[in-house]
Order: structure tokens, then C-alpha cells, then sequence
């Protein structure tokens, strides 16, 4: 940020740079607690960002790694508990509270079998 500028006398002498940036750092938040998280800390799994330690599964709270979890819905949860919840029913809303996928295909098809007749 100096630069060197001649003087009328031939001498050279070093000048301040007045063009230095103060960029405003954003804070990014834990998706999990809501806390200001630090680059040394961050970790983004699916664009959610979490500290390191708040990185855990949804069902049983283990710590989560980035080769370890299962996402569904924003929720992360470690392999095993997404198989458990979620690919044994193989039905992935019902666990969310939602209607099930299959149910409206059958209320469209009660509706064009009704309107066909």
C-alpha cells in the first residue's frame, strides 16, 4: 500500500496509499443454534451453514460429518435413523406430517373417473 513518488528536488520519497478497502463482514448464523458462526468453525452441508459441533442428526443428536448424513426437507440425520424413518415405510412425507404422495394420485384419478362417467 506505499508508493513511490518523485519529488521535485529528484529525491524520491514514499507515499501512503489512500485506497484501502473496509469491507463489512457478513455473520453468517448456525442453521441449528442461531449463533454468529467463525470461518475456523463453518461448515455448509446442502447451503445450510452450522458450527462443526452443531452438525447432528435430527433423531439422536450424534455428530454429523459431511460423508455421514442423510437430508430430507432442510431436516440432517446420520444414515442408519434416515434409513429407519424414512426408506423402510419407502414413503419419505409421511414422516414430515404430509400427505402421501400416492394419495394424490388417487384422488386425481376419482376426480377424471367421475367427470369421464
Amino acid at each position: 500500500p506505499f508508493q513511490e513518488a518523485k519529488s521535485s528536488s529528484g529525491g524520491s520519497t514514499v507515499q501512503r496509499s489512500k485506497s484501502f478497502s473496509l469491507k463489512a463482514q457478513v455473520k453468517e448464523m448456525c442453521t441449528a443454534c442461531q449463533k454468529t458462526v467463525y470461518p475456523m468453525e463453518r461448515l455448509v452441508a446442502d447451503k445450510f451453514v452450522f458450527h462443526n459441533s452443531c452438525f447432528c442428526c435430527k433423531h439422536c443428536h450424534t455428530k454429523l460429518s459431511l460423508g455421514s448424513y442423510a437430508a430430507l426437507h432442510g431436516e440432517f440425520y446420520c444414515k442408519p435413523h434416515f434409513q429407519q424413518l424414512f426408506k423402510s415405510k419407502g414413503n419419505y412425507d409421511e414422516g414430515f406430517g404430509r400427505k402421501q404422495h400416492k394419495e394424490l394420485w388417487v384422488h386425481k384419478e376419482v376426480e377424471s373417473g367421475t367427470k369421464s362417467a
